[in-house]
């Protein structure tokens, strides 16, 4: 079977849908391995650290999806891109086939198997392939990382000969994987973090990191989907939650927002009004 891996073309993605390391294991494995030139550069992997794995360096991008057994890539494929692989073959990588059907549509018109791996379910059994996870855990941690470097104060409490500074309060929407990274990155840069989610049993989790857990008295039963997800709410329940975090986000000098909904726009719970009252140099960070 021939493997090939092109090279990403969304603006600022940097990564490669195979490292050298995993290379040199299916080449070991019998499967052929091709790399378009300079995939892996934005990831710091040389064209010559694939070639030592015994991968073979493409330089026509059209040759190498026209002859891929199996496609893989990390962003969603394009449909300039989809039009040049072959019909029959196999994709895998990411590919949001629930708020954009269309590409599906045009992955199966062309005989396509597709594998989307953000849909992998979060089983243990499933758990080293859980690329969803891996990636939302990177966010939550880069999100802080940023709103630090843009935050024009400390993270932590200091007490000085002129004073002592309080610490940066954290708000972090949404309880995910990305949210409860968030979490215990601000703390562990001594931030006071609080935490919203409208699952009230990740509460325990918040506190476990040293968060504290907003309470909205908003009734959310039936919020959770299977696998631990969000569901979608009532215009009204949406409502009522953003007068509830409305007086916290105005207190609040980091807000970083990562609630989400499997298949369905991101929910607004952090609007105009809220923002025109958070103090001058207060940060946002929206991860979804």
């Amino acid at each position: 079977m021939n493997i090939s891996v092109p090279k990403e073309i969304k603006i600022l993605e940097n990564r490669v849908a195979i490292v050298p390391e995993t290379a040199a294991k299916l080449v070991k494995a019998g499967f052929v391995v091709r790399v378009e030139r300079g995939a892996g550069e934005k990831a710091f992997f040389a064209d010559s650290d694939y070639t030592k794995a015994g991968a073979e360096i493409v330089a026509d991008a059209a040759a190498l999806f026209a002859g891929a057994d199996l496609l893989v890539k990390v962003g969603v494929p394009t449909p300039e891109e989809i039009v040049k692989m072959k019909q029959g073959s196999v994709f895998a990588g990411f590919l949001n086939p629930l708020a954009q059907p269309e590409l599906s549509a045009s992955l199966a018109s062309r005989n396509i198997t597709a594998f989307s791996m953000e849909l992998i379910p979060r089983t243990s059994r499933a758990q080293s392939m859980d690329a969803l996870s891996s990636q939302a855990s990177i966010a939550g941690y880069k999100a802080v990382l940023i709103a630090a470097a843009e935050l024009g104060k400390y993270f932590p409490m200091l007490t000085t000969a002129a004073g002592t500074v309080p610490p940066a309060k954290v708000l972090v929407i949404g309880v995910g994987v990305a949210g409860l990274q968030a979490i215990a990155t601000a703390r562990r840069l001594g931030a006071a973090v609080e935490a919203f989610d409208i699952r009230p049993e990740v509460k325990e989790q918040v506190q476990s990191l040293g968060a504290k857990f907003v309470e909205a008295r908003v009734d959310t039963a039936g919020a959770s989907a299977e696998g631990g997800y969000a569901k979608e709410v009532s215009e009204d329940t949406k409502k009522k939650l953003q007068e509830a975090l409305a007086d916290r986000v105005a207190a609040s000098d980091i807000v970083i927002t990562t609630a989400q909904v499997p298949g369905k726009k991101a929910p607004v719970l952090v609007t105009r009004a809220m923002v025109e009252r958070m103090r001058a140099g207060s940060v946002v960070v929206d991860l979804a």
